[in-house]
């Protein structure tokens, strides 16, 4: 364990129902109505920034879950958070890739609109995605780059800024 991580769990304590209220909001907003009680249990862990006290770090069994981001409040999803959304089936910002193209994507490259067989028409640029291939088997987490509909029109360009890839351990 390096410094940092184990700095940040030594900060780390159980969400107030106030938190999880917020994070509950936040996320049905951000990433679908019903989302926040997929990913945000009773025994969500919480750790704060140092610097301005705000919720940063979102754990559940000792796994990260989501970060929010301090620029805009958002979440970024870890792979694990992207795990449970999909097993729940509420997630609705999900792109399929080729899948003899998911060992790039696993290991966090970017996601190119040729390969896109599929992806959601609800998906804005800038909006947190899943991306999965043909087989449904997860990827990665990242920031969709185009529309949905852009993603599967576009024959060139950048779909999805990856963020997290699941890389084989």
């Amino acid at each position: 364990m390096t410094e940092a991580s184990l700095g940040r769990r030594s900060a780390m304590r159980k969400a107030t129902q106030t938190e999880l209220h917020k994070l509950r909001g936040v996320a049905s907003y951000q990433l679908g109505k019903g989302t926040g009680e997929v990913l945000f249990k009773r025994d969500t862990m919480v750790v704060h920034s140092p610097n301005t006290g705000r919720m940063r770090h979102l754990y559940r069994d000792g796994t990260l879950l989501a970060t929010l981001r301090a620029n805009d409040g958002m979440f970024a999803l870890s792979i694990a958070g992207a795990h449970l959304l999909l097993r729940s089936r509420r997630f609705k910002n999900i792109v399929t890739v080729q899948s003899d193209i998911s060992d790039f994507i696993k290991q966090g490259r970017n996601v190119f609109a040729k390969h896109v067989k599929r992806a959601s028409l609800t998906i804005r640029p800038e909006e947190e995605v899943i991306v999965i291939n043909e087989e449904r088997k997860l990827l990665a987490t990242g920031r969709a780059f185009l529309s949905g509909e852009e993603m599967l029109s576009f024959k060139r360009g950048v779909a999805v800024k990856v963020r997290h890839g699941v890389t084989e351990a």
